[in-house]
């Protein structure tokens, strides 16, 4: 069947558009069927056909085998709608893309690995730490524990200033619902925050959950002390006096000790001797909140003066301590019938020689076996429980 010329141009220019467009064979392809096309209606030998046919198969199994190698990192190429021509840029772009996306997951496994290989962690902006959240925080204590903050919030011996609380169901739990309800009849603003700010306060210890931020203890001072006072039950007070315990663990284990057995005042040394700290607080389970602790600079001339107004003083050695000329009597033998300063020394030396030398008697704790050569001896706060007990029981037998 014949054409007229109009018509095989009409046709000629209708299969153009078609096969131009970014979804047919490509750019190759489209110039391969408008020359196919255009020889088979104007009549072109069929030689020419072949060979056009023959290279854009051989450009079409090329193209196919480079994508399959580089499917996974060269994106397929934008055809502008306007001209027809690729964009290099966009083109460009859209790999980099892809190939940052699957340099990623190679350099996560090269980490897992190989572990030496791996990168310092990116830097994080770092969490805000409430200690640092309210001016001159250099001059706060942070009280740990539900014990310290409940007492050092009734006693009103502290000045509190805020209370942190562990949020999560740590909070509901009753203890720390009645701190939370003690910091808010004071005015205290309660604040909830990550167990991790918490643990920068206390410094990783164990803060049952809440810390409150309050003004710091120190030690008393009292040296203008009268004669020995006598209660209503006429026993003879009890004076405990510790020269350089330097373990806040081992002190606050001896003021709890001391107020639960009913001593009337602990006694120590300022220098070498570990300073009333939070840590010292939770080891007393919130005794030295309540249980003042007197810091004197001279020990030897406080106990002189002791001495004068009627007061003995006994010191305290370990069970293999040199014979000297002072007595050494068991603490079960050991009575009491007068307003006595119980001595005890730091941990590992003991008492120094210028306070024993200001003792009248000495006690001491029998072993109950034989002992090998260096556990002959008790820890300080473990010893000064028995000989408080052993004395304070004696004081209300004679009384």
């Amino acid at each position: 069947m014949l054409f007229s010329l109009a018509h095989q141009q009409k046709l000629l220019l209708l299969w153009t558009r078609r096969l131009q467009k970014p979804d047919s064979f490509g750019i190759v392809g489209s110039q391969f069927a408008s020359h196919h096309v255009t020889a088979a209606l104007l009549g072109k030998e069929e030689p020419v056909v072949k060979r056009h046919r023959k290279s854009f198969a051989s450009e079409e199994w090329k193209g196919q085998e480079r994508g399959k190698r580089q499917a996974d990192l060269v994106p397929p190429n934008v055809i502008s709608k306007a001209t027809g021509v690729v964009s290099e840029k966009s083109n460009h772009r859209k790999r980099d893309d892809r190939y940052n996306r699957v340099s990623s997951e190679l350099k996560k496994m090269a980490k897992e690995d190989f572990p030496s290989e791996r990168e310092k962690p990116a830097r994080k902006e770092p969490s805000r730490d409430p200690r640092k959240s309210e001016k001159k925080s250099d001059s706060y204590d942070y009280v740990f524990g539900v014990a310290p903050c409940l007492l050092a919030l009734t006693q009103g011996r502290r000045k509190a200033l805020k209370l942190y609380v562990k949020d999560g169901e740590a909070s509901s739990r009753a203890s720390v619902l009645k701190v939370c309800e003690e910091a808010h009849q004071r005015g205290v603003q309660v604040q909830r925050v990550e167990k991790k700010d918490l643990d920068k306060m206390t410094f990783s210890r164990v803060h049952q959950g809440v810390c409150l931020q309050a003004s710091p203890l120190g030690y008393l001072t009292d040296k203008t002390d009268s004669a020995p006072r006598q209660d209503h039950n006429d026993t003879p007070p009890l004076w405990l006096v510790l020269e350089k315990i330097q373990d806040p663990m081992n002190l606050g284990a001896i003021l709890r000790s001391a107020y639960f057995l009913g001593v009337d005042r602990v006694v120590s040394s300022l220098h070498h001797s570990c300073p009333l700290s939070p840590t010292v607080s939770k080891a007393s389970s919130g005794v030295m909140e309540v249980f003042g602790v007197y810091g004197y600079e001279n020990l030897e001339e406080m106990l002189k003066v002791k001495v004068e107004h009627g007061w003995q003083v006994v010191g305290t050695v370990g069970a293999d301590a040199e014979e000297s000329q002072i007595p050494v009597t068991q603490c079960s033998d050991f009575k009491m019938s007068k307003p006595t300063l119980l001595l005890m020394g730091g941990e590992g030396e003991g008492l120094s020689k210028e306070l024993i030398s200001l003792c009248q008697s000495l006690v001491t704790i029998p072993a109950g076996r034989g002992l090998f050569p260096g556990i002959e001896s008790l820890n300080v706060s473990v010893a000064a429980g028995i000989l408080l007990h052993s004395l304070m029981f004696s004081r209300k037998t004679t009384r």
